[in-house]
């Protein structure tokens, strides 16, 4: 007799940032659960990062905002099933019926917390949190290794972010770009990968020039699980404070994450070869300009090209034995 199944649902963050720091439990429930089935809701932008994943029943996209009423329309019928279990990560839930009734324990001290140990206080997991995971098929590594193929480390950068105030400017990437992979730079002989959101191309375009187009991987507007595939083969990557930055250290390549009006102790990319890189101003004198943190302007512009260069040599020297 077939084993029972144990069926799962599973709603991801709305984010790509925070859906690939919570996708570790999906990992820990695939490989613990008994003989689990799983339904995941998420919405258009994340719903790929889980397309690869086995065991998954359904794979449910919903654009709608989470809300009191997130159970009713398109999602009703789904109230009818019996769950094992439910996981609810944008409302911080989890529970066997589909009706909420049990909440994350929350921490009593007012020290910001960490997006991922966040997630695995979901599932009470604090103590060994699970780290990033996405499964990847053979096809999707196929069509990564075709894509990276050739000789020479790759440098890839995310030069876009969600709102301009956590954008390092472009040209600045530009520059690092151009001494790193320079005859003389610490990835001469180099090849150059630019990734993206399919509307990010602006902020790409001044960086384009860098590298001719023959050593020149471009992902923008691409798959972000074959963005990840691909990232596993970078030799460094730099990024501002976005989905990439997250999906390159889950990848395991070499991380360098700019970061200015975004709080780096809740949100910096998860692994040991990240390291976070800041202007001369703290998050709180940033604050003190632009409290609501929703002003258009640049808060990044204190931090000089000279400073990422600096960090992006010592990562590669660090990282370097491993990469031999």
């Amino acid at each position: 007799m077939p084993a029972k199944s144990f069926p799962i649902l599973f709603i991801a963050a709305a984010e790509v940032s925070e859906a690939v720091l919570a996708s570790g439990l999906l990992k820990k429930l695939h490989d613990e659960a008994p003989n689990p089935s799983f339904t995941i809701i998420a919405n258009a932008k994340v719903a790929p990062l889980f397309a690869d994943m086995p065991k998954v029943e359904r794979l449910v996209i919903n654009n709608k905002k989470a809300s009191g009423r997130r159970w009713f329309g398109p999602l009703g019928p789904l109230r009818a099933r019996r769950w094992a279990l439910v996981v609810d990560g944008p409302a911080g839930v989890i529970t066997g019926r589909l009706r909420p009734k049990g909440r994350a324990l929350r921490r009593r001290s007012g020290e910001p917390e960490h997006k991922l140990m966040e997630a695995a206080r979901l599932m009470r997991l604090e103590d060994e949190p699970p780290t990033p995971y996405l499964f990847t098929s053979a096809e999707t590594e196929a069509k990564a290794a075709a894509l990276t193929d050739g000789p020479g480390p790759i440098l890839a950068l995310s030069p876009a972010a969600d709102w301009m105030g956590k954008a390092w400017p472009a040209e600045r990437y530009a520059e690092v770009a151009r001494r790193l992979l320079s005859s003389r730079g610490a990835m001469a002989g180099g090849r150059l990968m630019l990734l993206g959101e399919r509307g990010d191309q602006h902020a790409v375009d001044p960086v384009r020039g860098v590298a001719h187009r023959e050593v020149t991987i471009d992902l923008v507007g691409k798959d972000p699980l074959l963005a990840f595939a691909a990232l596993k083969r970078a030799r460094l990557f730099i990024g501002n404070d976005n989905g990439f930055s997250q999906l390159a250290a889950a990848a395991g390549a070499p991380t360098l994450a700019l970061f200015g009006p975004s709080d780096d102790r809740i949100w910096r990319p998860w692994g040991d070869n990240v390291r976070v890189v800041r202007g001369a101003r703290s998050l709180e004198e940033i604050r003190k300009i632009d409290f609501s943190l929703s002003a258009q302007v640049s808060h990044m512009v204190d931090l000089a090209a000279e400073s990422v260069q600096s960090a992006a040599e010592a990562l590669l020297e660090e990282t370097a034995a491993a990469h031999a």
